[in-house]
């Protein structure tokens, strides 16, 4: 285990999460507010093992899985990342039936604990496209906008938030 929060165990990807894992990036509800092209199977699996084989000094070695506590379920992933400042970034994506019930809200509140308390951040970080407003929503009540910017990889529009963690130690 990672972490856990209220509601939500924070483990290692396993080679168990491969169905749900599918699930989710294959589904356009939850990769297009990304924005992201769903995957096929085989992109997915693919994807699946390179989480779980994550090197070291690889920028995926902070991505793990989000299990619900109550049923056990793998309802998404959630990661550490370094941005293109090399700042501390946080992100998540949720399976969609996993939508709309507190589970955004609790995942970056645990995310922001862990990296302020656990890993000893200064400041953290989110980006997101700025037509999701979902995670724009989850992300108002955290952090502050600090810029939008044009994401040359996705082809959007991303806004960026920041926290200090004298600010959210208060």
């Amino acid at each position: 285990m990672i972490f856990e929060t209220e509601r939500l165990t924070i483990r290692i990807l396993t080679p168990q999460d491969i169905d749900p894992f599918f699930d989710m990036m294959s589904n356009p509800n939850v990769m297009d507010p990304i924005p992201r092209p769903v995957m096929t199977r085989a992109e997915s699996d693919a994807f699946l093992d390179k989480l779980i084989s994550g090197k070291a000094d690889s920028p995926y070695k902070n991505v793990w899985a989000i299990v619900e506590k109550k049923s056990n379920s793998f309802i998404g992933l959630c990661a550490y990342l370094k941005n293109d400042e090399n700042d501390d970034e946080i992100g998540y994506r949720l399976r969609e039936q996993f939508w709309r019930i507190g589970y955004g809200t609790e995942i970056t509140k645990g995310l922001l604990d862990y990296g302020f308390i656990k890993k000893g951040c200064t400041k953290i970080t989110a980006d997101v496209y700025v037509e999701n407003i979902g995670s724009t929503k989850i992300l108002d009540k955290f952090m502050s906008p600090v810029r939008d910017f044009y994401n040359d990889e996705d082809k959007c529009m991303d806004r960026r938030y920041e926290v200090l963690k004298e600010d959210w130690i208060k």
